[in-house]
Order: C-alpha cells, then sequence, then structure tokens
C-alpha cells in the first residue's frame, strides 16, 4: 500500500493551502473592522465635542435673552448657533456614514467566516475519503496477498502430489 500514492493528494494541498489563506483573510477583516470601529469612536467623540459646543451656546443665548442683552448681540448669537448646528449636522453624517463603513466591515468579516468553515468542511470531507481510501486499499492489498498465499499453498499442494506420485 506505501508504493500508491492517494490519488486526490495534489487537491488535498490546494484545499489546505485555499483554507490557510481564508484565514488569514478572517484575520485581514477582523483587522479592518477594528480600524473602522476606532475611526467611528473618534468620530462619535468629535460630534459629542460640537454637541456640547452647541449646546454651550445655546445655554449663553438663552442667559443673554434673560439678562436682557442689546438685540445685535443676540442676533449675532443666533447666527453662530446656526453655524455650530451645521457643524453638528455635518459631524452627524460623518458618524452615520462611519457606521455604514462599520456596519460593511461586519458583513465582510462574516462572509470570510463563511468562507473559512466551508474551507475547514472541504478538508474535513478529503480527510475522511483519504481515510476510507487508506481502508480499502489495505483490503485490496489483503485480497491480493490472500490469492498469492492460495496460489503459494496450490503449488506446494500439486508438489506434494507429485511427490507422492514418484513414490
Amino acid at each position: 500500500m506505501n508504493a500508491i500514492n492517494y490519488p486526490l493528494e495534489d487537491l488535498v494541498k490546494i484545499k489546505q493551502k485555499r483554507f490557510e489563506q481564508a484565514i488569514y483573510l478572517v484575520e485581514e477583516k477582523k483587522a479592518l473592522l477594528k480600524r473602522e470601529e476606532d475611526i467611528l469612536t473618534k468620530v462619535k467623540k468629535a460630534r459629542d465635542k460640537v454637541l456640547k459646543h452647541k449646546e454651550d451656546k445655546l445655554k449663553q443665548l438663552r442667559d443673554a435673552l434673560d439678562e436682557g442683552e442689546r438685540t445685535d448681540k443676540i442676533m449675532q448669537k443666533k447666527a453662530y448657533l446656526d453655524v455650530v448646528k451645521d457643524d453638528l449636522e455635518v459631524e452627524k453624517k460623518k458618524v452615520q456614514d462611519q457606521q455604514k463603513s462599520v456596519k460593511e466591515a461586519e458583513q465582510e468579516l462574516e462572509k470570510a467566516r463563511e468562507n473559512l468553515k466551508q474551507k475547514q468542511k472541504d478538508i474535513e470531507k478529503l480527510r475522511l475519503h483519504r481515510k476510507q481510501w487508506e481502508k480499502e486499499m489495505k483490503y485490496v492489498e489483503k485480497q491480493q496477498e490472500q490469492l498469492v498465499q492460495d496460489e503459494i499453498g496450490s503449488v506446494k499442494h500439486i508438489m506434494k502430489k507429485k511427490e507422492k506420485k514418484k513414490k
């Protein structure tokens, strides 16, 4: 049996290489997801900073109204508050866009994991096939050995018969 090589050995090597590539891809996708999540955290912090600034300016405007400040100063503060609101909208949009990027990265990671599972199943199928093939080869080898032993036995029997006839 050792003389006979497994006929699907090249396929096993190819599948193993693809499995290793799938592992690498999963690790790569995990790193990408981590980077996207880190970016999301930074963008959220920037948004929160602008939100706090807006709240502070709104409080200042309310205090100015309560104190009865001049109309031109109040109008100036309202105009600035509008600018801050626009900045906040921009930051919120950045957060939404980054959340989409994180979601996409999560989906890519999930696809890579599914691919890895499939590659693992392929390798397992080939391993089981090889095990079955080796079992069959051992059986065939035993059968051939038995045939050789039967022939040797029949040749010995014929030889003994001939020797008995000669006597």
